[in-house]
């Protein structure tokens, strides 16, 4: 067995230990199984990464795990959990886990540090980039994107293409003279406009974008540029699934909880000379420049959640980066889009197919009535929260970077068997 120079030490040897479920990968620490004596002992702990295979796509799923198909918290690495698990109790020999340390110490700031670095890698962001690790939700950056950019009089671009698109405009109009140029409502939030045709406000400071719609399932697959100002986007439910031109951008911000980590993180990229203009009402918090200034530092962050974003930009970059985390994600869209396509009608996509997401498919049934069957169904076969969202109805399967290629196979077959029993 691999070890390290720590030890567990059991203060009670009574207690039973923590057994750790059967896997069909291996883990990245294993305990014997032991017969505890009667009095005080150490027991070496292995913390040694073993090899690990890096793609999801030929990753089998171990047996006590589900296929979770939700749309966020989502699913996350299996060996980044098992690394994480092997990491908990005591991190790299420190005597503490990365939930006990000070975020103002040596061994936090090494692992904000290296996240920092490695998101870096993957999305090669210029250095005149700041990058923070803040707390809220993307949904806070609805509000502190206009107080950091803008004035109270000045006018500001929505382009509405999904809920969290209508959602990011409402919340700034409170703190600007934010303009909806195109909304998708009318049409159910099912394409994209030609950029071509929009009328931008002369004066628009900003135009902001949803990159994905989680709820409605339609992606950009380019991106606008504003006649005047900068390009603001909400990728929280693509960040990391394919490679962006940063430089394209004044601020790009997401939440973790879709592709790169657990809930509770939220990732801000804005440019450096848009630091620092915040309006006199803007909560401290909410302030770019505080946060900047800081390293992301100013109050405790959330670091077990940063330090989990880390252990997926690892991942990430040891599958090749995202050029190949990308060539994966359409892979597996394009066998579950097949599907859809080619079921005569018993399944319906209503994204136009130009800008179908890779990441969130809904689908309705050609018989609404059996919805909650395939739903109960596909979860006695393991597959879960496929469930459409509860303003839209239907289903929808969320096929994140973490998502196997065996995952969407597996539905893909329950999809087929289902119609043959229904239709």
């Amino acid at each position: 067995m691999a070890t390290s120079s720590h030890s567990l030490l059991l203060q009670n040897p009574n207690r039973a230990l923590l057994k750790t479920p059967s896997r069909s990968i291996l883990p990245t620490t294993h305990l014997n199984t032991v017969n505890l004596p009667t009095k005080l002992i150490s027991i070496r702990c292995a913390a040694t990464t073993q090899t690990q295979d890096h793609s999801p796509l030929t990753q089998t799923q171990s047996q006590d795990r589900v296929f979770n198909f939700a749309a966020g918290p989502a699913t996350l690495p299996e060996n980044v959990l098992l690394k994480a698990e092997s990491e908990l109790y005591n991190w790299h020999g420190s005597g503490m886990s990365v939930m006990e340390m000070s975020h103002r110490g040596k061994e936090f700031l090494s692992i904000i540090q290296k996240a920092e670095s490695d998101l870096r890698t993957l999305l090669k962001i210029p250095s005149e980039y700041a990058v923070l690790f803040l707390q809220g939700g993307a949904t806070t950056q609805f509000a502190a994107i206009p107080l950091n950019l803008v004035k109270p009089d000045e006018p500001v671009d929505y382009l509405v293409t999904g809920s969290w698109g209508d959602k990011a405009f409402k919340e700034a109009q409170k703190f600007s003279k934010a303009k909806v140029i195109w909304s998708g409502k009318s049409d159910k939030y099912t394409r994209i406009p030609s950029f071509e045709g929009l009328e931008q406000s002369p004066d628009a400071k900003y135009l902001h974008i949803c990159a994905n719609e989680t709820i409605h399932g339609v992606e950009f697959k380019d991106y606008p540029t504003p006649k005047n100002g900068l390009l603001v986007a909400d990728m929280s439910s693509n960040f990391c699934s394919k490679p962006v031109d940063v430089s394209k951008f004044g601020i790009i911000y997401a939440g973790a909880q879709k592709n790169v980590g657990p809930s509770g993180v939220t990732i801000v990229i804005v440019r450096k000379d848009l630091i620092g203009n915040a309006q006199e009402i803007t909560p401290i918090m909410l302030e770019y420049k505080i946060h900047a200034d800081n390293n992301s530092l100013y109050n405790t962050p959330p670091c077990y959640g940063i330090y989990m974003c880390g252990l997926v930009f690892e991942d990430l970059l040891a599958q090749g980066g995202l050029e190949e985390v990308e060539k994966k994600n359409k892979k597996k869209a394009e066998l579950l889009y097949s599907a859809i396509d080619g079921s005569n009608g018993f399944y319906r996509c209503p994204v136009e197919r130009s800008v179908r997401s890779l990441m969130n498919v809904p689908f309705t049934l050609e018989k609404p009535e059996l919805e909650a069957e395939f739903v109960k169904e596909a979860a006695k076969e393991k597959m879960v929260q496929l469930k459409g969202h509860r303003s839209v109805g239907g289903m929808r399967a969320s096929i994140y970077n973490a998502m196997s290629l065996a995952g969407v196979e597996k539905l893909v077959a329950f999809m087929k068997d289902f119609q043959a029993k229904h239709a």
